[in-house]
């Protein structure tokens, strides 16, 4: 599993961060930061869960 993120469409809004803090982070550009791009199968429901809340669709989780 991996994580991307389109920078060109991310706002920063931070609803992954909220819900995954140890994955993602807004920068100071106000897009966000993939603190870890291939999280373990077992932190899978709470990335999945960061990246399906993302308002813009900016993050895309590949299996």
């Amino acid at each position: 599993m991996r994580i991307s993120v389109d920078r060109a469409t991310c706002e920063g809004l931070g609803m992954c961060e909220s819900m995954a803090p140890d994955f993602f982070e807004v920068d100071d550009d106000d897009t966000v930061e993939i603190l870890n791009e291939t999280p373990d199968a077992a932190d899978r429901d709470q990335v999945h869960s960061a990246v399906e809340s993302c308002p813009v669709l900016a993050l895309t989780l590949h299996e």
